[in-house]
């Protein structure tokens, strides 16, 4: 029997996936017994609010399928996002909808236009779909340059991504740099991802632009990862076409579960919101006095350093035998760079001590 190999799309030879955060399971035991500090995923350390360990607790209807139309899920999404629940599509994380909606929009050697360095499953997803991805590059402090756009917009242009705040950079888009995007008519879809630590949203401009797309997660602010679950905010026509389009159980009960009961404990998870970002202030501020690192100003709940006169490998390296685990990047424009996720207090301590004893090597 030969290869399947022959059967597969030819243009997937080069598809390399993607490359996801290094999980402490794989971590030796030495390193385990340290104690992990995960700090590599932009994950809420505080973890859920103990509502939803409650609510999953006593969730006893798992042998049932979830209801495909999310009806008391959207219910609830739209008293917190100010939209109408017709307007509200949950996915299994907001990484399923960028591929529902690249996969509605995008045809093979149709463009998808982003603003580079910044989420790569904007990339993964128009690569999937056999799309031309067009990668518009930030200036030297990360921040979006339009001035390039007439150029890069034709007629194969089907999609533009931008994320408000950018990740991994952390940067905030000026909300007028997306209103001279909206006025292309193109699609433009604005990843909210970290909007609960910004409280910058443009929900309430949805009615303003038909062509204006929103996407959510639960993963940061709400401590749910690894539940997987997100929603967006379309326009009516969007809508409409995802229920036609996306898998009937897309969000399992348990996510929907565990986000109805986030939705009922918002005093409990802002708080802690708020002590990330008091922390995340800390660290920044405390990351100035390490001479070979240059932290950018984060509006999420990471911070991303370029890494001067040292080598970002080896000390991504050096801090995971430590039991610290970060992200490193080394692609253009963000070359030798590693990323921070913001602990607990006590997480930001060890980060420092062991930083300052490789500045001292």
């Amino acid at each position: 029997m030969g290869s399947l190999q022959k059967f597969m799309r030819p243009e997937l030879g080069k598809f390399a996936g993607y490359a996801a955060c290094k999980s402490p399971e794989v971590l030796t035991e030495e390193v385990r017994r340290l104690g992990v500090v995960k700090l590599d995923a932009n994950e809420n350390v505080y973890g859920p609010s103990p509502a939803v360990t409650r609510a999953l607790g006593q969730l006893n209807d798992v042998h049932i399928y979830p209801d495909s139309c999310q009806t008391e899920l959207r219910k609830a999404l739209a008293q917190y996002a100010g939209v109408p629940s017709e307007n509200i599509v949950a996915g299994s994380g907001s990484d399923q909808l960028i591929d529902l909606l690249v996969r509605m929009f995008v045809s093979p050697d149709d463009e998808v236009i982003t603003f580079t360095p910044t989420f790569a499953m904007y990339k993964f997803f128009t690569d999937l779909a056999g799309g031309k991805f067009i990668a518009v590059p930030r200036d030297n402090d990360y921040q979006v340059v339009l001035d390039r756009l007439p150029e890069v917009v034709s007629d194969r242009t089907k999609l533009i991504f931008i994320a408000m705040p950018n990740n991994p950079t952390g940067t905030q888009v000026p909300l007028e740099t997306v209103y001279t995007l909206l006025q292309t008519g193109l699609p433009v879809v604005v990843d909210e991802a970290y909007y609960e630590f910004t409280g910058q949203t443009l929900a309430d401009k949805l009615d303003q632009y038909p062509n204006l797309i929103i996407l959510r997660t639960f993963s940061k602010w709400a401590g749910l990862a690894g539940l997987r679950i997100g929603y967006g905010l379309f326009p009516d026509e969007v809508a409409r076409k995802l229920d036609a389009i996306k898998d009937p159980y897309c969000v399992n009960a348990a996510a929907v579960t565990a986000a109805r009961a986030s939705l009922n404990d918002l005093d409990y998870l802002m708080d802690k919101v708020k002590l990330i970002i008091q922390e995340r202030e800390r660290l920044f501020q405390a990351l100035q006095g390490v001479y070979y690192l240059k932290p950018f100003p984060s509006a999420a709940n990471f911070i991303l350093c370029r890494v001067e006169g040292k080598n970002g490998a080896e000390i991504q390296s050096r801090l995971e035998q430590r039991g610290i685990l970060v992200r490193y990047f080394n692609s253009p424009n963000m070359e030798n760079s590693l990323r921070f996720s913001i602990g607990k207090p006590h997480d930001t301590d060890r980060l420092l001590t062991e930083l300052l004893k490789i500045g001292e090597a």
